[in-house]
């Protein structure tokens, strides 16, 4: 973070050494799934988390299977792994175009080493 000479602040992003995250996610009523009544708080915060990505220049492409299901059919990979699993692989999240997690979403634990992934060169900054 630096500040302005004028006094605002201005936020300074590392350049994330991720580049890409493809989610496939399963039927949700909504795009981020964080809609309804019994909602999911590791879905609650992935979505925030691929916000913060987003915000930080990762590309995020996330298609529901229910809204947008070309998307699956176009991914040879979704493909084979439904093909073989059923729903029950989904959600499939891909970093840079390569499989990272099957079956759910990251957990509480799990979300640092995400953000490692991101942004690799920020604890050497800090």
């Amino acid at each position: 973070m630096a500040v302005r000479p004028w006094g605002g602040t201005l936020f300074l992003y590392p350049i994330p050494s991720m580049k890409s995250i493809q989610v496939y996610d399963p039927p949700m009523c909504c795009a981020t799934g964080i809609c309804g009544t019994e909602i999911d708080p590791d879905l609650v915060n992935f979505a925030a988390m691929l916000a913060q990505f987003h915000a930080a220049g990762i590309k995020i492409e996330r298609y529901n299977l229910g809204q947008q299901p070309m998307g699956f059919a176009q991914n040879e990979a979704v493909k084979a792994l439904m093909m073989a699993e059923g729903t029950e692989v989904l959600p499939v999240i891909f970093w840079d175009g390569v499989l990272h997690l099957k079956g759910r979403y990251p957990t509480k634990d799990e979300r640092p080493e995400w953000f490692r992934a991101a942004f690799p060169h920020e604890e050497a900054a800090s």
